[in-house]
């Protein structure tokens, strides 16, 4: 199948996931996540209603973005950053991205507020958290995660929406439901103590279902829509 079927195909299953857990599938953004695809399946995924593009480094992002700017002109698309972002490349990050999935420490987002403020720009954020013993995986503890929403809340150019997680792989999506379930636990404890943050960016394409079921409100799917990476 084309990169439009497979979009009917995935757009079905959200909504299937979204119905089956009580929501409305409006309230879930597709994500999808361009990694190593190239501009045509970009283009097609576009033209067939695709309006947030995720990317995982800063440097591929630059060329993809300028060309397809350069080629698609007439429609509005957002561009996130869901890959760990270096604070040396915070300049060039906040120039490409709408919105930021991965901040996960102080020093990474006093980094991105000072640019914001000199590009005089409020950057929107997720805190992404670590809830995996993977040494892959990054993330702020869940010790560390109320000082940092503490911490960002108080930054004049950041807009904090929400938080991220990457669960380990597991063949069955079933195993990923608790740290699904621990995050948006996590957000419901933030939202006690005062912060609003609307938006829980988990799931990929071998859990997002799951993941629907357990609250989320982006899902980042690459795989189920562009095929394996090659």
């Amino acid at each position: 199948m084309g990169v439009s079927e497979n979009l009917t195909a995935v757009r079905e299953r959200i909504n299937s996931s979204a119905v089956k857990a009580g929501r409305n599938p409006e309230d879930i953004k597709l994500v999808a996540v361009t990694k190593t695809v190239g501009l045509p399946e970009i283009v097609e995924a576009v033209k067939a209603g695709v309006t947030i593009l995720g990317e995982n480094k800063v440097k591929e992002a630059r060329d993809k973005i300028s060309n397809f700017k350069f080629q698609i002109s007439n429609l509005k698309v957002e561009w996130h950053l869901i890959g760990s972002l270096q604070t040396n490349k915070a300049k060039t990050a906040l120039q490409l991205f709408d919105l930021i999935h991965s901040v996960d420490s102080i020093s990474l987002a006093e980094g991105i507020n000072r640019q914001a403020q000199k590009l005089d720009k409020r950057q929107r954020v997720l805190i992404e958290v670590k809830l995996s013993e993977e040494e892959t995986k990054q993330g702020v503890s869940e010790v560390e995660l109320m000082p940092l929403l503490e911490t960002v809340k108080d930054m004049d150019h950041l807009k904090l929406e929400g938080l991220m997680t990457i669960p380990p792989y597991f063949e069955d999506p079933e195993k990923a439901r608790p740290y699904f379930r621990r995050l948006r636990d996590l957000r419901d404890e933030a939202v006690q103590k005062g912060f609003d943050l609307p938006e829980l960016s988990m799931g990929m394409s071998n859990d997002f279902e799951v993941a629907i079921e357990e609250g989320a409100t982006m899902v980042r799917i690459g795989t189920a829509i562009f095929g394996e990476r090659k």
